[in-house]
């Protein structure tokens, strides 16, 4: 990798990271501006509305993962930051439900293009640390929510400014990682380093543990960010600051991403994934049934430590376990992760207006108790094959 920056280039890659999660939390922060209180959608509207965040997102990652080996890393990452900068935009001009969801569209597929070209270039840069850089790299997603959630408390509740400004704020982060990227040389992406061609990458996404992991990311996608991104709603009856247990939540991820190098170690992929099911099983159990700022605080960290490992880790054990899948691998990954949050949201909009957030809560603990049955045997699977190999 001569002549490439490896410093520069994962320092981007992470501020364009904390662009992409920026957005989930501002999001999150516009359901009670367009809400019911504010322009007047419903909840599901408003899922409606917010759901090209996800389907866009996937239908980039599907578009941009193939791209990535042939146009390369570098013009999908360009592409991002064009519709990253449209999206932004658009967003402070929106004033009803088609105006946001066109905004909102923009933003979904610069997210998109964000991983379908920073994923396979984390892999890239380093081959032999996937789990611990991609898990290091991630920290930015929920350390730019909790920037996020910040920055929309302080300048809309405490400060008492416009919700315009709030979302301007995105511009900051997106002009530091266009400069970082300017002039910089990519890699080719790793499924290219290889030589597997072609064929054989597509070969490798209909195997039978790619098809079971794809499954699975619709569930650990669904309890991650379908939680986090309806957080107003779910806790509106709590009498504790949404934005601010959002903030919470991702610090702790952004924690314990940052030390998945050793948890890795000792866990291996799938136990850090069966260990992530049963602790947000358990979280989500706790939220529905807890009451008061501090049990509510607990039992958000109960989930948040469940979740912390669930997107990172699914991305880096198909870089770890079906290389040959390459870009396109990671993408149908991330692409179903959002897809499936695209097709949770205006649901658990419509159980929302007619049932509590507590309620709600309860029905979304459903995803990861099938997921410990699911990862228990992936465990145990992993584990075979590992000891028949030696």
């Amino acid at each position: 990798m001569e002549n490439i920056d490896k410093k520069r280039l994962f320092l981007a890659s992470c501020i364009a990271l904390i662009v992409t999660s920026m957005t989930f939390a501002i999001r999150a922060r516009l359901e009670t501006v367009f809400g019911p209180e504010g322009v007047g959608l419903t909840l599901e509207q408003i899922g409606y509305a917010f759901t090209p965040a996800f389907w866009g997102f996937t239908l980039a990652m599907v578009i941009g993962g193939p791209l990535v080996d042939t146009l390369g890393m570098k013009r999908i990452t360009w592409m991002a930051f064009i519709l990253h900068l449209i999206g932004i935009i658009a967003t402070i001009f929106a004033r009803d439900m088609t105006s946001l969801f066109i905004a909102t569209l923009f933003i979904g597929i610069g997210n998109g293009f964000v991983e379908a070209a920073l994923n396979p270039l984390i892999a890239s840069l380093f081959p032999n640390e996937k789990t611990k850089m991609l898990n290091r790299f991630h920290v930015w997603f929920p350390g730019g929510i909790v920037i996020g959630s910040v920055v929309g408390y302080l300048i809309m509740d405490v400060m008492g400014l416009s919700w315009q400004l709030m979302v301007g704020t995105l511009i900051i982060p997106l002009v530091i990682y266009g400069i970082l990227f300017l002039g910089q040389k990519f890699p080719v992406t790793e499924r290219v380093e290889m030589g597997v061609s072609t064929g054989d990458m597509w070969k490798s996404v209909v195997t039978p543990l790619f098809l079971f992991m794809g499954f699975c990311m619709l569930l650990t996608a669904a309890t991650e960010l379908g939680t986090n991104q309806r957080i107003e709603s779910l806790l509106k009856s709590s009498g504790v600051n949404a934005l601010l247990v959002l903030a919470f939540i991702n610090g702790i991820m952004a924690i314990g991403r940052a030390f998945a190098g050793p948890v890795a170690h000792r866990l291996s992929t799938s136990g850090m994934l069966l260990f992530s099911a049963i602790f947000s099983f358990l979280g989500l159990l706790l939220l529905s049934s807890v009451s008061g700022v501090a049990f509510t605080f607990v039992a958000a960290a109960v989930f948040a430590i469940g979740i912390t490992f669930f997107w990172p880790t699914m991305i880096s054990f198909v870089a770890e376990n079906i290389p040959q899948s390459g870009a396109l691998g990671l993408s149908i990954m991330g692409g179903l992760g959002m897809l499936s949050v695209s097709v949770v949201l205006p649901v658990m909009g419509r159980i929302l207006d007619d049932a509590t957030g507590q309620e709600a809560i309860r029905l979304m603990a459903i995803l990861p108790a099938i997921l410990i049955a699911l990862f228990a045997g992936l465990f145990y699977y992993m584990k075979k094959r590992k000891a028949a190999s030696v």
